[in-house]
């Protein structure tokens, strides 16, 4: 066992915050250890640390570099080579409840309520014995592009993810986003068609991006749409640059952007009102966004952040683990289908920890 495993372990032990982190593509683990078991929030946007932010967004938590033991170790990926093991997947619960969730999705939207909502489920799956050390090379093996991250805090909980979602990436005046929608099945044809639908889903995203930004920002640039594979499963992906007027608008910025259509829905605030009405269920920090805040913990450069959306994620409890899985509602959508695709992006977690 490594330092840093042995680091967490201690810290499991004494009930104490952390988060350990690998970003995408990256050789480095990271581990941001908090000496003591106090709640921090951002309060001027000053602060430097890892931030976990929820889906309202009401606080901005954060582990403080100020008052945490810093980690980093190098991946030796011979060592995180995982022997292929026979899947045991639990059979996903509570279709007809989403199917009608997403029926009523598509009727506010015929009613002009919103363009588009994005509705979520919970899924309840065994998680004996959890082990943070396995977990984390499983993810780091079989998601290399994605940000891979555990989090614990004992007034917060323990968190796991695999996120494919870059949110915000920020270097003074300097951000970068994305704009990232339209879901299929990963399969072995090379040529991947999108339909009306997923196009539209992601145009809606990007136009939403540029509109806010624009009346923060200037130089906006905005790529083609261009396919990603995340997992088992593809995505439509837009990346987005730009530069912000203030070099102290980075609280301006993320509550501009936060939750984008990609989480919840356009416009925000109708489609935001129907989640919390008719979901069923809190979404804690699940698509919150969550990553480094005015600090790059391997350089050390102040002004740097790295945010990424809580995608792809659990909460762990004692025996057992939420997953959380959703996707985008637009008229064209069918609720069976939308099933099936929280089906499929529940194997992200799934397989990592069964």
């Amino acid at each position: 066992m490594t330092d840093l495993f042995l680091k967490i372990k201690t810290h499991q032990e004494q009930n104490l915050p952390f988060v350990v982190f690998c970003k995408p593509d990256s050789d480095k683990m990271v581990g941001l250890f908090q000496k003591n078991d106090h709640l921090y929030f951002l309060e001027n946007f000053e602060e430097k640390g890892f931030v976990f932010v929820s889906f309202e967004a009401d606080t901005y938590p954060y582990i403080p570099v100020e008052f945490s033991d810093i980690l980093i170790e190098n991946n030796h990926f011979r060592d995180f080579i995982l022997e292929e093991k026979q899947q045991s997947v639990t059979p996903a619960l509570g279709n007809d409840f989403y199917e009608n969730l997403v029926f009523k999705g598509i009727s506010a939207i015929s009613d002009q309520v919103f363009s588009k909502v994005v509705l979520s489920r919970r899924e309840e799956v065994l998680s004996n014995n959890f082990n943070v050390e396995l977990v984390l090379k499983r993810m780091i093996t079989y998601y290399p592009s994605a940000f891979k991250y555990c989090f614990f805090h004992p007034k917060i909980g323990m968190w796991i993810g695999a996120t494919p979602e870059q949110f915000l990436q920020s270097d003074a005046n300097n951000i970068k986003t994305v704009a990232l929608a339209g879901t299929q099945a990963f399969g072995t044809n090379k040529n991947i068609v999108w339909g009306d639908k997923e196009k539209e889903e992601q145009q809606l995203v990007t136009n939403f991006i540029v509109d806010n930004l624009s009346i923060i920002a200037k130089e906006i640039t905005v790529s083609s749409p261009y396919t990603i594979k995340a997992g088992n499963i593809m995505h439509i992906k837009t990346d987005i640059s730009a530069k912000i007027k203030n070099k102290k608008a980075l609280k301006t910025v993320i509550t501009a952007l936060h939750p984008t259509p990609a989480v919840c829905g356009l416009p925000m605030q109708s489609a935001k009102d129907f989640i919390l009405k008719n979901e069923g269920y809190n979404r804690e920090y699940y698509t919150g966004f969550l990553g480094e805040f005015n600090i790059d913990l391997v350089t050390f450069r102040t002004r740097q952040s790295d945010l990424f959306v809580n995608l792809r994620c659990m909460k762990i409890k004692k025996d057992k683990a939420d997953i959380f899985i959703g996707g985008g509602i637009t008229k064209d959508s069918d609720p069976k289908a939308e099933y099936l695709e929280t089906v499929n992006k529940s194997m992200t977690m799934k397989k990592i920890i069964q």
